[in-house]
């Protein structure tokens, strides 16, 4: 069963993940303080990091900078932003992201971007 870390404190963004990954069965926790991101992927081992834009006091860029920092490259999940605009998608890869999704965002394209079945945009 994959396992996928969410990094979003709204709740429509937790709603709409869940429920476009729940075909997949897909192991999901959900984080809301983005401070702890690094230290919850080290714990958690997950194969997708999936990060709103805006979230908490940090963003998902320097979420996404954070964990590239923090984490040995072989551990090194992939990282998925949840943007709020498609022009965000320069910044994104800016970050290190491997894919991104525009909200919102269809079962589809975040399936996509996941990598599961096939590689996302960006």
């Amino acid at each position: 069963m994959p396992s996928a870390l969410l990094i979003a404190d709204v709740p429509w963004v937790v709603n709409d993940t869940r429920a476009s990954l729940s075909l997949g069965d897909w192991s999901i926790e959900v984080l809301d303080d983005p401070v702890q991101s690094s230290a919850r992927v080290e714990e958690m081992d997950p194969d997708v990091v999936i990060v709103d834009l805006q979230v908490g006091s940090m963003g998902g860029m320097a979420v996404v900078r954070d964990i590239r920092a923090s984490i040995v490259p072989d551990q090194m999940p992939r990282l998925v932003i949840l943007l709020d605009r498609e022009v965000d998608g320069f910044l994104a890869k800016r970050a290190g992201a491997d894919a991104w999704v525009v909200k919102p965002f269809t079962d589809h394209e975040l399936r996509l971007a996941l990598g599961a079945p096939a590689a996302a945009p960006g």
